[in-house]
């Protein structure tokens, strides 16, 4: 599914977000610029990846075109965007499901980290776990009925090897949970199930926790981010329980590797101005996301750390995707 952004008025993104395109003005696209999204319309990624875009549009002075390729806990937006022309004109929003998880857990991937060169890291993702009525809506509550109800209690996630469902795993190894997990494809379903309280609970992405919990048929007990989310302080982190235990999810633009520096350049200028927009930063967190940038080296430091913090853990659960 492909769907344009219209360009909009360049005054929009102020004077420092223009003159930091206009540095990197050595290379520009000749033809509208595709984002490969590796998830169906609708979730936290594709969210994100059409905020980014509409930004960055009038900054490269191209169209910026979102291109939806679900499947395969994102192999297949993955693979396309790693054999697209490493020109400058195709890139891939991708998540830490595509290039921290995959990498570590699937045997027969048709894609290597390497096969990317890093642009800018978009923005960071906390998970929450979200319950129906009847089952308790604080940590140390979920807890102890989960304790006193061994292999009962269900949660939903987005099937094996998808970064909610190695949260979920980390959740359990680290607090010493035996819950029975139901895989999905996607949030959609396992939020319909959770409302018609067929499902105990959910761990996903805050988008998704925070539509259940504005519904008010379900509750948000707490967040696996490191801090407290600044527009719900009154939410607790699983870390304020147990210290340490974070897991958090990444959105970032990726090229395809031997793009052209300039290009790469380019492109990063315009994704850390769209990234530092008050407007998309505020729009983001209102999604649970929170909006990050920097420099492709930065992005690069940053994959790295998050290969060397999954690794260990992954090993030593074996958890495969294929």
């Amino acid at each position: 599914m492909t769907h344009r952004i219209a360009r909009r008025a360049l005054p929009a993104l102020g004077l420092a977000a223009a003159g930091a395109a206009r540095a990197q003005a050595g290379w520009s696209p000749t033809r509208p610029v595709t984002i490969i999204v590796p998830f169906p319309p609708g979730g936290s990624t594709d969210v994100t990846a059409r905020l980014v875009a509409e930004k960055m549009a009038p900054l490269l002075g191209q169209n910026v075109v979102i291109d939806n390729k679900p499947g395969a806990q994102t192999v297949i937006g993955a693979e396309a965007a790693a054999r697209a022309a490493p020109d400058g004109h195709t890139l891939l929003m991708s998540s830490g499901t595509t290039l921290t998880i995959n990498p570590l857990i699937g045997r027969n991937l048709p894609y290597r980290p390497e096969d990317f060169a890093p642009v800018v890291h978009v923005a960071t993702l906390p998970f929450c776990i979200a319950v129906k009525p009847g089952i308790p809506d604080t940590i140390a509550g979920y807890v102890a009925h989960v304790r006193a109800n061994p292999g009962k209690v269900t949660w939903g996630h987005n099937g094996r090897g998808s970064f909610n469902h190695i949260a979920g795993a980390l959740i359990a190894d680290r607090i010493g949970l035996d819950w029975q997990d139901v895989g999905y494809r996607g949030d959609a379903p396992q939020l319909n199930d959770l409302l018609a309280g067929t499902l105990d609970s959910i761990l996903v992405g805050g988008a998704t926790g925070l539509a259940a919990a504005r519904s008010g048929r379900a509750r948000i007990i707490g967040w696996t981010g490191e801090t407290r989310l600044p527009n719900l302080p009154d939410q607790p982190t699983f870390a304020e329980s147990y210290p340490g235990l974070v897991a958090v999810t990444w959105f970032g633009l990726l090229a395809p590797a031997r793009t052209p520096p300039a290009a790469v350049a380019r492109l990063n200028a315009a994704g850390a101005a769209a990234t530092a927009d008050a407007t998309v930063k505020e729009r983001l967190l209102n999604e649970g996301i929170l909006a990050a940038g920097g420099t492709p080296a930065d992005f690069q430091a940053f994959l790295s750390r998050e290969a060397e913090r999954w690794g260990p853990l992954l090993r030593r659960l074996d958890i495969q995707l294929n």
